[in-house]
């Protein structure tokens, strides 16, 4: 069982019985079993981080900051819950809830640098340190829970001081644990590393690394289940991977034969004076569709940004063009054999195939079949927190 749980990410700690002689590999293997919130395993992730940098002493108030640092793109560009929210509509994991008054407190964009946002986290330290204190109330705790089933004495869960006093006892007389607690009280309290388990992570942390993410990407889906791509929505994407360069070539065919008008200003359109950018955000739909690209202003593109353009008047516009596109496609050799070029980056939603682009749809048709393939994808971007663009 332990095994199957660790290869599933490609983590395999039985080489020559290096490990299980003196570690409670099925222990480890639990330390992210049912988790309340999803900060459980940004705690783990962290640890596993520090440890691999050479640290074997450290702070509850480090590891926050640390957790803060990785869970900052994921909470901010693509606006993921992080333990989804309430029936009221707030919040309901803490991590989350320091990265979003972080965000007001220092105005940082979501594609900060770890520097930037660890300066900024001192800087406001003060402000936070309520949120901090309360992602140290059990997980520390919590996470070494899978070792406990050896003793017959039961944890206190409702006493610091005696939690901290019963890991010593367990780490000393019973298992080896990954890190055992200092005195000190809340932020301030130590975390000591075990020199086995230090040892033992940094030959793995590669593989450790891709195990947290594979159980986090399946909590993080489950919690917010309207949001495609997630995995991609860890941390921020290689700009190379975005494909618009046969798209482009597509749309600067079209337009030296036929006048298209910019959705959002109504100009017309100038070969080589556009962005080809996406009408529902990148950063929520994680790939780049024929059907959600458009030739539109440059200068508009950085204003856009990530936000969502109003559904009215501005997708009836879009929707236009993307049909003037449709109708050379199958009447014009050459803008079909760009569109043809299309298939391997931008064409791979099998309704855009077999419905939006099929021969034969009138302009009516075509526009009912784009918008009832849109617009949920729209509505779900907007419930998840997308910002509206009030452009016009």
């Amino acid at each position: 069982m332990v095994e199957s749980d660790f290869t599933k990410a490609g983590l395999t700690l039985t080489i020559d019985g290096k490990y299980y002689n003196s570690l409670d590999i099925e222990g480890f293997s639990l330390m992210m079993k049912d988790p309340s919130y999803c900060y459980k395993f940004y705690w783990l992730e962290a640890i596993v981080q520090l440890i691999s940098e050479g640290i074997k002493e450290t702070t509850f108030d480090a590891i926050i900051d640390e957790m803060i640092c990785n869970a900052w793109y994921s909470v901010r560009e693509f606006h993921i819950h992080l333990s989804g929210v309430q029936i009221d509509g707030k919040v309901r994991d803490g991590l989350e809830r320091a990265v979003l008054l972080l965000t007001e407190l220092s105005g940082l964009p979501a594609n900060a640098s770890k520097v930037e946002i660890k300066n900024a986290i001192h800087e406001h330290n003060d402000a936070l340190k309520n949120y901090k204190e309360q992602l140290t109330n059990m997980v520390p705790y919590r996470a070494l829970a899978g070792f406990f089933h050896k003793s017959e004495e039961s944890a206190v869960w409702g006493s610091v001081r005696r939690m901290t006093e019963y890991i010593e006892r367990i780490n000393k007389n019973i298992v080896l644990l990954p890190y055992i607690l200092g005195e000190e009280s809340k932020l301030k309290k130590k975390v000591y590393f075990q020199d086995d388990w230090v040892e033992m992570i940094q030959d793995q942390t590669v593989a450790i690394l891709g195990w947290i993410q594979y159980e986090k990407v399946k909590w993080l889906q489950n919690n917010n289940p309207e949001v495609p791509g997630l995995i991609y929505k860890l941390a921020p994407m290689d700009e190379k991977m975005r494909k618009l360069n046969h798209v482009r070539k597509l749309w600067e065919g079209i337009i030296e034969i036929s006048e298209i008008r910019d959705v959002f200003t109504d100009d017309v359109v100038v070969s080589n004076q556009y962005d080809v950018d996406h009408f529902i955000p990148w950063s929520f739909v994680m790939n780049d569709e024929l059907w959600n690209l458009m030739p539109m202003d440059s200068s508009l593109n950085s204003s856009k940004s990530n936000r969502l353009p109003k559904w009215n008047p501005f997708f009836k516009k879009f929707a236009r063009n993307q049909f003037i596109m449709y109708q050379m496609i199958h009447e014009k050799e050459g803008i079909r054999k760009l569109y043809e070029a299309c298939y391997r980056d931008n064409l791979h939603s099998l309704w855009a195939g077999q419905e939006l682009y099929r021969r034969g749809n009138s302009e009516d048709e075509f526009m009912n079949i784009l918008q009832k393939n849109m617009q949920p994808v729209y509505d779900s971007a907007k419930r998840q927190g997308y910002e509206l663009w009030n452009r016009g």
